[in-house]
């Protein structure tokens, strides 16, 4: 489960970006507060804490250790998705505006394709596709 300010335009744009499919969506209030999305056979829930919680990328704006730890191309904490087309994934959201931390590469010492991408609140995702 990843957290967010603002859940509702998290998952919409999720779904657009990174190919998911919503299977559920909570309100409280008039306000969105959880979301289920399908990826494959898994599940990757958005949530919102709270009026305090403060996503990834205002962290990395207001702490200078947010941005020095946010500064790396690789997935700090985040989540590792499984696909089963790596390069449409790829052009799919890249296409779709997400920060792509590092290009599509083979890596045979796990033998997967793979990239690394930011979503539109700082969370870090790689997507990968066995070799």
């Amino acid at each position: 489960m990843l957290s967010y300010e603002d859940v509702g335009t998290a998952a919409d744009w999720l779904c657009a970006a990174f190919g998911f499919t919503e299977a559920g969506r909570f309100e409280e209030a008039g306000r969105v507060t959880h979301v289920n999305l399908l990826a494959g056979d898994g599940v990757v829930m958005a949530g919102w804490p709270g009026p305090r919680y403060r996503n990834p990328i205002h962290h990395r704006e207001a702490c200078v250790d947010a941005a020095q730890w946010l500064d790396t191309t690789f997935v700090v904490d985040g989540v590792y998705v499984l696909v089963d087309d790596i390069h449409q994934h790829f052009d799919r959201a890249r296409a779709s505006g997400a920060r792509i931390l590092s290009d599509l590469e083979e890596n045979g010492a796990v033998g997967q394709w793979q990239y690394r991408a930011e979503d539109i609140e700082g969370h870090r995702w790689m997507f990968a596709q066995p070799l």
